[in-house]
């Protein structure tokens, strides 16, 4: 008899994985409002490491972001330390987004498109910094009243004086706070959540699904713990138009 159940586990497993697969797709179907995480799934870089690269020091800090996505350090912790080290001005950052500004991942234009033209909501909530989720908002058609992210302060002279620490985004558990609020404050009722990362992955619940996104790098522990997980938003639309 142990032989018996050992041989039905995997097909236990498959089947469950198989149901809560569906279940991800059918919500995504019904949904008043998707989510999207920013840094390394709309676009394809980490705004964070571009901007350390920018100020001459991105090995430093580019090690720190890899372990504040995959869950190693909290947020709040790693986004100080890094910050601490590139110390960026105002200039600095709008130089950033006029010589180098971030790319779209192929495809997240025609998912947006898609959704808003079905009348879905979008919102981008981002632990990057909002004056470069912004501009990347607008490459996108989202409105700046549906973006949620850090916010960076500077000194009259235009030097790094830190950054806004009492916004949601600056904190491990921030994205859910924020589609939290949503349901209360706009009334929506099925929120999925799509991103590459650890924070993106702890918002789910409150929001009802969660799509884990590869397509620039794969993080292992949103792959494993993700019922459903892609590479490309080709699989999203091509879903949501069956």
């Amino acid at each position: 008899m142990v032989g018996a159940g050992s041989l039905l586990e995997p097909g236990r497993d498959l089947q469950s994985n198989m149901t809560t697969l569906a279940e991800t797709k059918a919500i995504l179907h019904s949904a008043d409002a998707v989510c999207f995480d920013v840094d390394s799934t709309v676009i394809k870089e980490e705004g964070i490491d571009e901007l350390a690269k920018f100020c001459g020091v991105g090995d430093d800090v580019a090690e720190m972001t890899r372990n504040a996505m995959g869950g190693a350090v909290p947020f709040k912790t790693a986004l100080t330390e890094r910050l601490a080290i590139i110390r960026p001005s105002h200039k600095q950052v709008n130089k950033l987004i006029t010589d180098h500004p971030p790319h779209l991942t192929e495809d997240i234009k025609n998912l947006v498109d898609h959704l808003q033209q079905h009348g879905v909501q979008v919102f981008l909530i981002s632990g990057g910094f909002r004056c470069i989720v912004e501009h990347v908002a607008a490459k996108i058609n989202v409105p700046l009243s549906n973006v949620y992210a850090n916010k960076l302060k500077f000194y009259f002279n235009g030097d790094y004086a830190g950054f806004d620490e009492t916004q949601p985004t600056a904190e491990s558990g921030g994205k859910g706070r924020i589609i939290r609020l949503l349901k209360e404050e706009r009334g929506l009722k099925k929120v999925v959540m799509i991103g590459d990362g650890a924070t993106d992955l702890e918002a789910y619940p409150p929001a009802d699904a969660f799509i884990g996104f590869g397509g620039n790098i794969v993080r292992q522990q949103v792959k494993e713990k993700a019922k459903w997980f892609v590479t490309s938003f080709k699989e999203i639309i091509e879903e949501l138009k069956n």
